[in-house]
């Protein structure tokens, strides 16, 4: 038996980048070959495809685990690294993307409409392309970023023009089986309807779908009953229609009080993807009137509900009578509501360029550490995420990048002192300034930062010195 699944949680892991490569080109007779290390491959995406031919959520709920590919790693001879492999996800029409706090993300409306749900990470430079006329030959290259990660939570509100409301066993089934190609569950006891059911309906040129959901009874909006769940299915609708059962042997029940118990339902029910839901036109479709005490309470009840305003259509879905004429007042009430909302645009391409006095960045104290700052900002953050901590020239190519952008200068106007802790990312530093805003410049040769701990390795001057002085001590032991 196949199962209805509306509402699920997703996990979505997208693809790191691979780590850019350091390599120096060797060649027989080419003794400064130049870097030649490749750039590793972008991280591969997890994206949401919105397809027509899929109406459950149903494999995310046996498989809610996404993981793309991870971009390779750059090699020598300027070889980059392959880029990951995207996974497509394919969902129904009108799935909502939320967080799991319940904030929309994005509503994918739509045959063909994508959404990346997780960005893969960006591959990072080989040290080819980190050269410059004043680094001729990096000896680093950079990190892949680790992919984005994110738990969403996905749920089906169904793309419908008319809604189909009711107490269980009211004949909504029936009525969307009669009046469209569906083939719901019909039986004679209540809450049949487990799931929501669409038809499709041909009414002379319109063609409109319409949504059955499971029964509504008073207490809805506490917990009791199934109807409230699914009430994020008529959403979409331009009309409800209250199918009332007017054959039904409850003595506590009438048509009027029927209605009224449907729509303080309605009203408790808060549509999170904006508007009312008192505000859609209403239909009432008096059914099973086959039944001669059932037609004579419809003939009774009509004008009081005429009275309110209210459309009243007298159906038999045994005997199909009066369907017809409701299923074009539909099509009337949809085709207005459909000439009322403005022509759908296509896509356009939006640039936002970045303005002027925006740095890129932000300074703030840091709360747990006195003294301390944090900067804020996606590109130092993406910068230290992509520098190798172990290699002390990546580092001073990381402390360049962050004076140029304007940081260094930024923690002094901010306070900032020699030593202090500043916080970029997960990173923490002691804070030592090496620009004119802070000290005075210092330089440094090439594979080494005062920034960092110095290593114990001996440096290439210390070693010619001390090669000089082993030298001249063995021709003082010669001359003896």
């Amino acid at each position: 038996m196949s199962r209805f699944v509306d509402r699920v949680v997703i996990h979505v892991a997208a693809g790191s980048g691979g780590n850019g490569c350091s390599s120096v080109h060797r060649e027989k007779f080419k003794p400064l070959g130049g870097p030649d290390g490749g750039n590793g491959g972008n991280g591969g995406d997890v994206v949401l495809v919105v397809d027509s031919n899929v109406h459950t959520l149903l494999d995310f709920h046996f498989r809610p685990h996404a993981d793309a590919g991870s971009g390779k790693q750059g090699g020598g001879a300027n070889r980059d690294g392959a880029t990951g492999e995207t996974v497509e996800w394919k969902v129904p029409d009108g799935t909502v993307v939320l967080t799991p706090e319940g904030e929309i993300v994005v509503d994918l409306v739509g045959h063909g409409t994508r959404f990346v749900a997780a960005q893969g990470g960006r591959g990072g430079l080989g040290n080819a392309a980190l050269a410059s006329k004043a680094r001729r030959a990096p000896g680093f290259a950079l990190l892949g970023e680790p992919g984005e990660t994110r738990d969403l939570v996905l749920e089906l509100r169904s793309v419908a023009d008319a809604g189909l409301l009711g107490f269980p066993s009211a004949g909504k089934s029936s009525l969307i089986a009669v009046m469209s190609s569906a083939k719901p569950k019909i039986a004679d006891y209540p809450f049949t309807t487990l799931v929501p059911n669409l038809g499709v309906v041909t009414a002379g040129e319109s063609v409109y779908t319409i949504a059955d959901v499971p029964g509504l009874i008073p207490g809805a909006s506490q917990g009791k009953g199934l109807g409230l769940d699914f009430l994020r299915h008529i959403e979409r609708c331009s009309v409800l229609v209250h199918v009332v059962d007017c054959a039904t042997y409850e003595a506590d029940r009438d048509p009027l009080s029927d209605i009224d118990a449907l729509e303080q339902e309605l009203s408790l029910y808060t549509p999170s993807l904006g508007g009312d839901l008192n505000d859609r036109p209403r239909i009432v479709v008096l059914n099973k009137i086959d039944v001669p005490e059932a037609r004579e309470l419809a003939e009774l009840v009509r004008p009081e509900i005429e009275a309110r305003g209210l459309p009243v259509f007298e159906v038999s879905t045994a005997t199909r009578e009066g369907l017809r004429e409701l299923s074009f007042a539909l099509a009337k009430v949809i085709e207005e509501d459909r000439a009322s909302k403005p022509e759908p645009e296509a896509t356009r391409t939006v640039l936002r360029p970045t303005a002027v006095d925006d740095a890129g960045f932000r300074i703030e104290p840091d709360p747990d550490e006195e003294g301390g700052f944090i900067v804020y900002g996606e590109r130092p953050q993406r910068w230290v995420r992509q520098t190798d901590f172990t290699n002390t020239e990546a580092v001073g190519y990381l402390g360049d990048r962050l004076a140029r952008l304007g940081v260094e200068e930024a923690l002094a106007r901010a306070g900032a002192r020699p030593g202090c802790p500043v916080t970029i990312g997960t990173h923490t530093f002691d804070w030592e300034p090496s620009t004119p805003a802070g000290v005075a410049m210092m330089m440094h040769g090439r594979g080494s930062d005062p920034r960092l701990d110095q290593p114990e390795r001996i440096g290439a001057a210390e070693r010619k010195v001390a090669k000089l002085a082993r030298r001249a001590r063995k021709d003082e032991d010669d001359d003896e």
